[in-house]
């Protein structure tokens, strides 16, 4: 018996050496140049810049900041290069707001390098300090626990620098301010244990960065600007330029769609193939244009959030509302909420080319103050709610005023409904659409909202155009339309704001629409 139990303990050890083994060394291809876990008891070869730095026990021996009112940072190693710095942390507590606990890399001092941080606002940010105060390169969702450890791993090859939590990349960026330099963590008016330090030559196996490659002049970002309320100048944005003037990435994993469609500054984002995301809808920051590549590249899983986070007392157009953005050329399916929702204020969005069916609430949502946007050149099929615009009869106080929607050239092929339901927005400007087979209504203007519809081609629409759906009525104007194969006729009353006084547009014969829009809508056509 005795013989036994010492065989199993044997083995027990055996196996649990080669697992240490294992975690300490990421891969055989990548060297280790630094590691601790502060087994020995004290932080030796560690230099430090405030806060209160201390071994604790947690669990184990661990590294310990555990002051809150200052800019604290530990350094350690000699300066490599290439490096992936890996760290469990464990962040205790924020001391305001923008705060954070990192790990850095290429540091040249206690106030120049760069940093992956978790941050009281629950996500990654990716930053680099050059003597000065924080400054960000890209944030990514993440989920922040205090009193919990999270794996946090900062990896800088060449220009590129690129984050991971708990082994997910969250975000990423290109800079070359560093090329080299020590390891570090930090705690920016925070507090946090750290353990199991360690600095490898690579970052393990996703550590050699495979770049997507785009074909040549199969994601340029748009040539012209949007027709209608995308295009006018107003809250202070001058049309809608998307990620001009800034780089372009090319992306086909769901983490890196998610890290750059969210990180800060002007970015042209380029999807290769079919990316199945988590579920719920994923951030898009300001000055963004997301563009599919070719005819088979989209998003599955999951859908795109265009706005800060709902507020009912938030009735005005905030500073920081989200705007510039465009999404083109992409196909949606199997959303688990809405495949595009845009809220909050959030301005100046053009949403052309796509394909979009077969999601679980709305295909596309605008709601919540948002305005000057133009959703064009759509194919929406398979799903029976379209297009909201406004979303609760009892929400005045923010969309009174607001909500300018231009709709045209958009296929609305089978949709049942909401092609779009419109509330309060005025003028809601919907011309030169191609209508089939909705069987409950095609445009529903109600809500006191003014609906301009002009141009279009319905054809098997029993309900075309009505301002008396469900709920308190609205106004609509109709005019110039095409009504064939048992459609019936439009349900109109009252005054609405011309479209022209805010841009110029042209409305084809409405008998060609049909065609044009069947030829020309979705994606692949660009």
């Amino acid at each position: 018996m005795r013989s036994n139990n010492l065989l199993y303990l044997a083995c027990a050890a055996l196996g649990a050496a080669i697992v240490a083994a294992l975690l300490v060394i990421p891969s055989a291809s990548a060297a280790t140049l630094f590691g601790d876990d502060f087994q020995d008891g004290d932080a030796t070869g560690w230099t430090r810049s405030g806060g209160s730095w201390s071994v604790v026990t947690d669990g184990s021996p661990a590294y310990r900041q555990s002051g809150t009112s200052a800019d604290a940072r530990a350094l350690a190693g000699t300066g490599w290069g290439d490096q992936a710095v890996q760290a469990r942390v464990k962040p205790i507590m924020f001391n305001g707001s923008g705060r954070y606990v990192a790990v850095l890399a290429r540091a040249q001092n206690t106030g120049s390098y760069y940093f992956l941080g978790l941050s009281n606002a629950g996500t990654a940010v990716l930053g680099k300090r050059t003597g000065g105060a924080p400054i960000t390169l890209a944030t990514g969702a993440a989920t922040v626990t205090p009193g919990s450890w999270h794996t946090v791993r900062l990896e800088a090859f060449g220009s590129t620098l690129r984050g991971f939590v708990n082994d997910v990349q969250v975000v990423s960026a290109t800079d070359t301010s560093f090329s080299s330099g020590r390891a570090g963590l930090a705690g920016y008016y925070a507090s946090a244990t750290f353990d199991d330090v360690l600095v490898t030559d690579l970052g393990g196996p996703t550590a050699s960065p495979t770049v997507p490659t785009i074909p040549p002049g199969s994601c340029l970002p748009p040539s012209g600007s949007p027709v209608g309320f995308a295009s006018v100048n107003a809250w202070g944005q001058n049309g809608t330029t998307g990620g001009a003037g800034g780089p372009t990435v090319a992306v086909d994993t769901a983490a890196e769609l998610i890290a750059a469609i969210g990180q800060e500054g002007p970015l042209t984002v380029c999807v290769l193939g079919m990316i199945t995301v988590p579920a719920g809808m994923h951030n898009v920051a300001s000055d963004k244009t997301i563009l599919g590549v070719g005819a088979t590249s989209g998003i599955t899983g999951g859908g795109l959030n265009i706005g800060l986070p709902a507020d009912d007392s938030v009735t005005s157009p905030p500073p920081n509302a989200v705007h510039n953005v465009i999404i083109r050329n992409l196909s949606f399916r199997g959303a688990t909420d809405d495949s595009i929702n845009v809220q909050m204020f959030s301005h100046h969005v053009w949403i052309d080319h796509n394909d979009l069916a077969d999601g679980y609430d709305g295909l596309i949502d605008i709601k919540r103050g948002s305005s000057y946007v133009t959703v064009s050149w759509n194919h929406t099929h398979d799903h029976t709610k379209n297009m909201l615009l406004g979303h609760d009869d009892g929400n005045a106080a923010q969309d009174v005023g607001r909500l300018k929607v231009t709709y045209h050239h958009n296929w609305f092929d089978g949709t049942p409904q909401r092609n779009p339901r419109v509330r309060f927005g005025e003028p809601v400007h919907v011309f030169s659409n191609y209508y089939f087979y909705n069987t409950d209504a095609g445009v529903a203007c109600q809500a006191d909202a003014g609906c301009l519809v002009e141009g279009n081609y319905f054809e098997r629409v029993e309900e075309p155009v009505t301002n008396s759906y469900a709920g308190p009525g609205g106004r609509c104007v109709a005019r110039n339309n095409v009504f064939v194969d048992e459609s019936g006729a439009p349900d109109c009353g009252g005054a609405v704001q011309e479209a022209s006084a805010y841009y110029s547009y042209t409305v084809a014969d409405p008998s060609s629409v049909k065609a044009t829009v069947m030829a020309g809508a979705g994606v692949g056509k660009l």
